[in-house]
C-alpha cells in the first residue's frame, strides 16, 4: 500500500474512518454476474484472487469482460488455452507477472487529450481555482497517469497561467498502478510519435530534443511533479486537492468498485473542489457528491455538505376572536362546509356524529339519519382505517394529525388510496368541542406517482445501461489504440529487422562470392594434388620391386601393386593398417629389426637377400632395401622398404656354380 508520506510529508493526512466506514464488498455488475456461476468464471476469479496474493495486484474490482479480454490476449500470446494453465505458467515463469500486467493496464494517453475540454479548464476553471487559493499553495493530483503526458500537460498549463508564481505554489501529484508505467513518467522523456498534437508553442517551451528523435519535458518543471504508485480501489487518497484529473479509469471498475472510489476522490477534494473525468464517465449516480460544472467536458465540483437548518419555531396558539357576521353567516359556513368536494366528517366531544356533507355521504355511505348517533357504531369509525385512537390522539395533542395513503379495499377489484387529515376543533377558550375529519382521495395521484417512480427507475437503469456501454465502448476503443500502437511498434521492429536481413543478406552473397573463389581454387589444387598422385603412383608403379612405404609408427601409407602380387594383400587391405601386423607371408621377424634400425636413425639398409613365401605358396628369394624417409625434421617420418624378386636370378646363380 502507497504510503501518502511519499507526496507531502508535511500535511497529507488521511481521515481514517472514511476508509473505516466502507465496506469492501466487491461485486460484479448484474450484466457480468450471470455467469458467475460457470466454471470458466470460478476459474477466472480464481486467477484474480491468486494474482491478488501474490503479487498484491487486486482486480476484482475491474469490469469482467474487458478484464477476460486482455488476460485471454495475453494467455493466446504464451499458447495457453484455459485459466488453470495459465495460472500454472504464472507460477513457474516469475517474469511472466510482468507481461501480464502491462496487457491489462492499458496505458493509452496523450498530451492535452480532448483538447476542447482542456481549452475549457485552462479559460473558464484555471482561473478561478488559483484565485481562490488566496495566494496558498495549488494542489493538484493526476490518478492513473500512465505515463505521465497527463500531469505534464496540467504543468505546462499552469506555467503559463501562473509565470514565476507556479514553482512557488503548485503541487502536483501524479499516481499509478503500473511501476512500469511510473519509471517512463519520471524519465519524462518522449519520442516524436508520443509528442504528435502538441502545439508547437509548447513543445519549443517546454521540450529538449535529444540525440535518437527523443523529447525531454524540461527538468526545471519536471521537479514540480512528484509521482508515486497509488491503487485507487485499496490505497489512501491525497488529501486537500484542488484540482483532481482521473481521466478513464473508472470506466475499467464496476459499479461497486466505483462507487468507493468515488467517495475517496470526493473525500481527497476540498470544497469546491474540480474533478475532470474522461469522456466515458459521467458520475450520474454520485449526484449525492459532486455537481456538473460542464457534462460535456466531464468537469464536476465538490458539493460542500449542507449546514442543517433548525426547525420552524412554533407558532402562537392565539386565536383571533371571530368578527362579527352578518345574520345569515352561519348558514353560509354550513353551505360552505356541506357542498365542500372533499368529503369531510364532524365528530362532537361527546363521541356523536355532528356533521357529514355530501362528498362524505357518497363516499362513505353515510346519511343524515347517522347525525346524533355515537361514532363508535358507525362503518367509518374502523373502516378504511381504525380512527378512534387517532381521534383520542388528536384530543389530548391538540394538533392535527395526517394519515398518507391509506389503502381501501372496498367490493372492486382496485384499492383506493387515501390522505386522512384529523383536526382539532377548539373553542375560543381553547377546549375540545370536536375533531373534524377529511378524506382525500389520491389514488390517481398515487397511480401517477407510482408510474412516475417506475418510469424514473426505468430511466436510471437506461442511465446505467448506457453509461457502462459507453464506458465498455471507450474502453475498447483504448485496447483498439493500444493494439494499433503495439502494431506499429512492431512494424518499425520487422522494418528494422528487415533492414538488418538485407545486411546479412548482402554479407552472405559476399561470404559466398569468398567461398567461390576459395573453392575454385581448392578444385584446382585438388586437381594438381590428384594429377600428382596418379604421377606418383605410376612412378611407384614402374619400379620391379615391391614398394612399401610406412610412417614413423610404421602404419602403411603406400601399398604398390607389386606388393599384391607377392603378398596377396590389397591396397584398401593394408594402408592404414601396421606393417608387422598384416597377415600374409612377410617374413615380419626379418623385417622388424631393420625397421627399427633405420627409424632409429641408423644408414639405410641395402641388398639384404633372404628367403619367403609368396601368396601362390612359392618359395621366392627376396632383395631387401630399408630407407629412412627425411623431412627437415632430424627424426626420419618413416621407412620406404623395397622388396625385389630375385629368384631367377639366385637359380642361375646357383647353375652356374654346380657347372
Amino acid at each position: 500500500m502507497s504510503d501518502p508520506s511519499m507526496f507531502d510529508r508535511e500535511d497529507d493526512l488521511v481521515d481514517p474512518e472514511v476508509l473505516l466506514s466502507e465496506k469492501l464488498v466487491y461485486a460484479e455488475d448484474d450484466r457480468e454476474g450471470d455467469d458467475a456461476s460457470t466454471g470458466e468464471n470460478a476459474a477466472f476469479e480464481r486467477l484474480l484472487q491468486f494474482l491478488k496474493e501474490s503479487r498484491a495486484f487486486d482486480f476484482t474490482g475491474y469490469k469482467r469482460p474487458s478484464l477476460m479480454r486482455r488476460v485471454r490476449h495475453r494467455m493466446r500470446e504464451v499458447n495457453v488455452e484455459s485459466f488453470e494453465e495459465y495460472q500454472d505458467v504464472l507460477q513457474l515463469d516469475p517474469a511472466e507477472f510482468t507481461a501480464l500486467f502491462n496487457t491489462i493496464l492499458i496505458n493509452v494517453t496523450s498530451f492535452f487529450r480532448d483538447e476542447e475540454s482542456w481549452q475549457y479548464l485552462r479559460d473558464d476553471l484555471l482561473p478561478d481555482l488559483v484565485r481562490n487559493t488566496d495566494g496558498g499553495p495549488l494542489r493538484v493530483w493526476s490518478a492513473g497517469s500512465a505515463a505521465g503526458q497527463e500531469a505534464y500537460s496540467i504543468a505546462m498549463l499552469l506555467h503559463d497561467l501562473m509565470g514565476d508564481q507556479f514553482r512557488e505554489r503548485v503541487k502536483i501529484y501524479a499516481t499509478d498502478v503500473d511501476e512500469d508505467a511510473l519509471d517512463r513518467a519520471r524519465h519524462a522523456s518522449y519520442s516524436e510519435r508520443e509528442l504528435a498534437g502538441l502545439r508547437d508553442s509548447y513543445r519549443e517551451r517546454y521540450f529538449v530534443h535529444q540525440a535518437g528523435g527523443r523529447h525531454v519535458f524540461t527538468p526545471d518543471l519536471r521537479r514540480k511533479v512528484v509521482f508515486g504508485r497509488n491503487d485507487l480501489t485499496r490505497d489512501a487518497p491525497i488529501s486537500r486537492i484542488d484540482l483532481l484529473l482521473c481521466r478513464n479509469t473508472l470506466m475499467y471498475l464496476n459499479a461497486e468498485t466505483q462507487a468507493r472510489v468515488v467517495s475517496r476522490l470526493a473525500f481527497a477534494l476540498r470544497p469546491h473542489g474540480v474533478l475532470f473525468l474522461g469522456k466515458a464517465e459521467m458520475l450520474l449516480n454520485h449526484t449525492s457528491m459532486f455537481e456538473a460544472l460542464d457534462l460535456k467536458r466531464r468537469f464536476f465540483r465538490r458539493i460542500r455538505p449542507g449546514i442543517a437548518e433548525g426547525s420552524g419555531m412554533g407558532t402562537s396558539g392565539r386565536r383571533h376572536q371571530s368578527a362579527v357576521v352578518a345574520d345569515n353567516a352561519s348558514q353560509l359556513r354550513n353551505e360552505i362546509l356541506v357542498t365542500n368536494p372533499l368529503a369531510q366528517i364532524a365528530v362532537g366531544a361527546e363521541g356523536r356524529l355532528a356533521m357529514v356533507n355530501h362528498r362524505a355521504s357518497a363516499m362513505l355511505g353515510l346519511s343524515d339519519r347517522d347525525l346524533g348517533r355515537p361514532f363508535q357504531d358507525l362503518e367509518v369509525s374502523y373502516r378504511p382505517l381504525e380512527l378512534r385512537q387517532h381521534l383520542a390522539e388528536v384530543a389530548e395533542r391538540r394538533s392535527a394529525i395526517w394519515l398518507r395513503e391509506v389503502e381501501w379495499r372496498r367490493s372492486g377489484p382496485e384499492s383506493t388510496y387515501l390522505d386522512v387529515h384529523i383536526v382539532p376543533l377548539l373553542d375560543p377558550a381553547g377546549e375540545v368541542m370536536g375533531a373534524s375529519i377529511s378524506f382525500t382521495d389520491v389514488t390517481r395521484s398515487r397511480q401517477l406517482r407510482v408510474e412516475v417512480e417506475s418510469t424514473t427507475r426505468q430511466l436510471e437503469v437506461a442511465y446505467e445501461e448506457l453509461q457502462s456501454t459507453n464506458e465498455e465502448l471507450e474502453t475498447t476503443n483504448e485496447e483498439l489504440q493500444s493494439t494499433v500502437e503495439e502494431l506499429e511498434t512492431t512494424n518499425e521492429e520487422l522494418q528494422s529487422t528487415n533492414e538488418e536481413l538485407e545486411t546479412i543478406n548482402e554479407e552472405l552473397q559476399s561470404a559466398n562470392d569468398e567461398l567461390q573463389s576459395t573453392n575454385d581454387q581448392l578444385r584446382d589444387r585438388t586437381s594438381q594434388i590428384t594429377e600428382l598422385n596418379a604421377f606418383m603412383e605410376s612412378v611407384l608403379s614402374s619400379f620391379d620391386a615391391a614398394v612399401i612405404v610406412a610412417d614413423a609408427d610404421l602404419t602403411v601409407q603406400v601399398w604398390t601393386r607389386q606388393a599384391y602380387e607377392l603378398w596377396g594383400l590389397r591396397t584398401d587391405e593394408t594402408v592404414g593398417q601396421n606393417l608387422l601386423s598384416l597377415d600374409s607371408g612377410l617374413p615380419t621377424d626379418r623385417l622388424r629389426p631393420l625397421l627399427d634400425a633405420v627409424l632409429a636413425g641408423e644408414p639405410a639398409v641395402t641388398g639384404q637377400q633372404f628367403e619367403a613365401v609368396n601368396r601362390r605358396g612359392r618359395q621366392v628369394v627376396l632383395r631387401l632395401s630399408v630407407n629412412p624417409l627425411r623431412t627437415d625434421a632430424e627424426e626420419p617420418a618413416g621407412a620406404l622398404v623395397l622388396m625385389e624378386d630375385v629368384s631367377a636370378q639366385a637359380g642361375t646363380a646357383a647353375l652356374l656354380s654346380d657347372q
